[in-house]
């Protein structure tokens, strides 16, 4: 029997949550967000843990490589080989999503590319299809590109996108808590094509209206409607102008959603803590905590993720900034100090560098919060797009661990 693809049926009106990525460390684990850990001696080269309190649910193997997929027509002897999954390691706010019915031209998106302020566009197909007697909404992504618009937990747990390449599909966790749906069987899904497809995972895929990721490979055999949805970054942005402009290249049938919201209160720790951080996050917590009390520690990580990927890359940037929050040398002379217990400053090591960054921050009034906050961020780089990107991202931070 065939069934055809129905265009995407948002059950709501969507409200995408901005994604972030939490990439602490080289690459990241299985079992949730991934915290870099830091030793005591010397400059440190932080190595990877698990923090499963920040995990999202998810299941199947994590072994790299080229494995046999279980997407294929039905009845098919064709054996389709899994993809190689990118290491994470950007991270891109979504400031607007897009709804095409019809699909996205390629001489659409050429339009939204050259649209002012827009720094970066991803698409996907999508489509309502049955899984079963149930009819779903599924977006057929890359997971190599698509894993860093997602929430922090689900961006960093390799099993979740090393199932999707393995064509295998992953389920939304509201999606999962319906009964009758078991990981690690196939099931079969019904849209232009019908093909039995694993559950290889469940995770928050941040997208409400969205039940399940599938593979390009397939999206293909389903027959799933080609750049259906666009997710957009454009950091700096007038967005009721943007969307002025989107809705004159794409026609006014198109939907879209403004991703921001409303802004949440941007926590505040201000505990005291024994002993030396054990994390990045644990870092960034304490120095807010002791070096600028009345800062959020979700600014601090926000900076480390945009400025080196909490360590990953020390620089020098083409200004010659250094170390894991990427102060000019001549900032740091003034600015730098010994965290921590250490007996000297060290650029380049984030126990001197992140309550460093904190103290900075201090001085230019990130302390009081609101437009004082907004000029301390423009103090540390001097750009309008940088401090709204900062502020995005720490709201995401408080969202994924409070």
């Amino acid at each position: 029997m065939s069934t055809a693809v129905r265009h995407l049926a948002w059950r709501s009106a969507p409200l995408l949550i901005a994604a972030i990525v939490v990439a602490l460390g080289v690459a990241a684990v299985a079992g949730g967000a991934i915290l870099m850990e830091t030793s005591s001696h010397g400059a440190r080269t932080p190595h990877t843990f698990s923090a499963a309190s920040a995990g999202a649910a998810s299941a199947g193997a994590a072994s790299p490589g080229r494995v046999p997929a279980t997407a294929g027509r039905r009845g098919s002897t064709d054996v389709v080989t899994a993809i190689e999954v990118a290491p994470l390691r950007r991270i891109v706010p979504p400031d607007l999503l897009v709804i095409s019915a019809k699909g996205i031209d390629p001489a659409q998106l050429t339009k939204i590319r050259k649209l002012a302020h827009v720094r970066d566009v991803i698409t996907a197909d999508g489509g309502a299809i049955h899984l079963g007697t149930r009819l779903i909404d599924v977006l057929g992504v890359d997971p190599s590109t698509f894993r860093s618009w997602t929430p922090p937990a689900t961006a960093a747990d390799e099993r979740i996108w090393s199932s999707l390449a393995r064509n295998e599909f992953v389920l939304s966790t509201a999606a999962q808590a319906q009964p009758g749906l078991r990981r690690g069987a196939a099931y079969e899904m019904a849209g232009a094509r019908q093909t039995a497809v694993t559950l290889g995972a469940s995770a928050a895929l941040g997208i409400p209206g969205v039940d399940a990721l599938v593979s390009p490979q397939t999206s293909r055999v389903l027959g799933l409607v080609p750049n259906v949805a666009a997710m957009i970054n454009a950091p700096g942005a007038d967005l009721t102008a943007l969307i002025r402009q989107l809705r004159a290249a794409l026609g006014p049938q198109s939907q879209i959603v403004n991703l921001h919201g409303t802004a949440g209160q941007l926590p505040v720790d201000s505990g005291v803590h024994a002993g030396r951080p054990a994390s990045y996050v644990d870092l960034y917590r304490q120095s807010a905590a002791e070096y600028c009390p009345g800062l959020s520690w979700t600014v601090l990580a926000a900076i480390g993720q945009i400025e080196s990927g909490h360590g990953q890359n020390d620089g020098p940037s083409k200004a010659g900034a250094l170390g894991p929050m990427q102060f000019l040398p001549s900032t740091w002379q003034v600015w730098g100090i010994a965290g921590f217990g250490d007996t000297a400053a060290n650029i380049m090591d984030p126990y001197d560098a992140v309550p460093s960054a904190a103290r900075y921050l201090c001085a230019s009034g990130a302390d009081g919060g609101g437009a004082s906050l907004y000029n301390a961020i423009y103090a540390y780089n001097h750009a309008d797009w940088y401090v709204r990107e900062v502020l995005a991202l720490a709201q995401e931070y408080a969202q994924q661990f409070g």
